[in-house]
């Protein structure tokens, strides 16, 4: 009797948020990697809080490989966690959301399997170290790195491929939850002006740490009432930005919109 147990092979793996990298990675590697395309298995971690734009980029991006993406967190999204942690909103210190409904899940998707993890962290952005799990079995790759692409690259990626940006990019800086904590004003104002539901919504997560004498609130620049009250003075100082923006010389190499000189942001929401 053989009692060798026969070793499972590596599991190559992209995890697709809906924003521009992962996405312009995971063409990249069907292109240009064309053997590491067909072993890789695609995941997209639902938070339950997802912009309608980011689902419909998802379902896109599914056709368009014709492979199946992973949807993560089909039981338990932003609510469970939220009533668990106590109602207690999520912040830049203390990202119980990006634990809960990034990570834990995607080492649950690999468990004890050895994998290899592709990151869409791009050449321009060296100051970004990417998500590296503790686990001894999880590896990760960052092909744009290695390449050498930045955002000139990506975006270029994005056109020619016929998918081009996610339609958040119209108004958003970057995919995630719609209440996300690292909104600048002036999205939070978009999101309000798009999907008031949804702002009303966010809106409610404050008012009961307001009912509980506690000043928690979304937006380091006040709570989500007093942007509304602000909402003329936010865009004004938007549009102000953008002017002065144009009369900087240009950047060698690439010239940055200002959301991508933003160095905020979760990276396994972000890319």
């Amino acid at each position: 009797m053989n009692d060798v147990t026969e070793k499972k092979p590596v599991r190559h793996l992209l995890g697709l948020s809906g924003g521009k990298d992962s996405s312009a990675l995971a063409i990249y590697i069907r292109d240009k990697y064309p053997e590491i395309h067909e072993k890789m298995e695609y995941f997209f971690s639902d938070t339950g809080a997802e912009l309608p734009e980011t689902l419909e980029f998802v379902d896109q991006l599914e056709a368009y490989f014709g492979k199946k993406i992973t949807r993560l967190n089909s039981e338990k999204g932003f609510e469970h966690y939220f009533k668990l942690n106590g109602n207690i909103l999520p912040t830049a210190k203390m990202r119980w959301c990006t634990t809960n409904l990034k990570l834990r899940p995607f080492e649950e998707f690999v468990g004890n399997d050895e994998a290899i993890t592709y990151v869409g962290i791009r050449a321009d952005e060296p100051q970004r170290q990417g998500y590296i799990s503790t686990k001894p079995n999880i590896s990760a790759r960052y092909p744009f790195v290695e390449d050498s692409k930045d955002i000139n690259d990506i975006r270029e990626i994005l056109e020619s491929s016929g998918l081009g940006l996610p339609a958040y990019y119209q108004w958003r800086s970057r995919s995630g939850c719609y209440f996300c904590f690292f909104q600048r004003k002036d999205e939070w104002i978009s999101l309000h002006e798009r999907y008031p539901d949804l702002y009303k919504k966010a809106m409610s997560y404050e008012e009961f740490h307001k009912a509980h004498g506690r000043d928690h609130t979304w937006s380091e620049g006040g709570s989500l009432e007093d942007l509304l009250k602000r909402a003329d003075e936010i865009k004004n100082n938007k549009q102000l930005g953008k002017e002065l923006e144009k009369l900087k010389p240009k950047k060698k190499l690439i010239d940055r919109d200002s959301d991508e000189s933003d160095d905020l942001g979760c990276l396994m929401c972000r890319l």
